[in-house]
């Protein structure tokens, strides 16, 4: 028996109907999972004696203690290229904090102790300082409310977004392909600052 040609339409459907079945490649955005679950620091590799990270209604609270020992919460888990959003609110005190990328490179929230001003946003590399600076920072940063940020690292390529807008890029020669995320709490301070929504999406 001839079979007949299908039409334009029945093409169309049966795309749709593949389309549904598999969908789409996932972008990292659709990939982002929670590495923060809101209830404890399963995850993550406490300090002993903890009294620096404390968990409450979902928030990720980071607060010097009384001998403003510094500190870093790092991930068990170890990443390469990856994306990271989180959220993030000013407390008291003179806020110094930032983002661990897979390396002891960070991504500065806060004072820097050494520039004395606000450097949200800007790559802090050991041994280099802040070789390049954020900008725009001081129109987007919300002093008393959640701040969202995104930061990217693909190779040795940093780049991070505050509130929506990119602010910075910068190429590192000192950072590793693979290492854990860090949460960091800076020593000689006080001070506090909450963290929550923190996701990640490999790429």
């Amino acid at each position: 028996m001839k079979r007949l040609p299908h039409s334009p339409s029945f093409l169309l459907l049966a795309c749709s109907a593949v389309a549904l079945t598999f969908g789409p490649a996932l972008t990292a955005e659709e990939r982002l999972s929670p590495i923060f679950n809101g209830k404890d620091l399963a995850g993550w590799k406490a300090p002993e004696n903890n009294i620096w990270w404390l968990v409450n209604e979902g928030v990720l609270q980071v607060r010097s203690g009384p001998d403003k020992k510094g500190s870093v919460l790092w991930t068990e888990k170890e990443y390469g290229d990856v994306v990271i959003e989180l959220e993030f609110k000013f407390g008291e005190g003179t806020i110094d904090s930032g983002v661990h990328v897979r390396s002891e490179d960070q991504i500065q929230i806060g004072i820097s102790g050494a520039l004395k001003r606000d450097m949200t946003g800007s790559p802090y590399i050991p041994g280099k300082g802040y070789p390049v600076e954020a900008e725009g920072v001081k129109e987007l940063l919300k002093m008393k409310d959640w701040n969202h940020m995104r930061i990217e690292a693909r190779g040795m390529e940093y780049a991070c977004w505050l509130n929506g807008k990119k602010v910075m890029t910068y190429t590192s020669e000192t950072g590793k392909a693979k290492g854990p995320i860090g949460i960091q709490l800076h020593g000689d301070r006080d001070m506090s600052i909450d963290y929550r929504e923190i996701k990640v999406g490999e790429l």
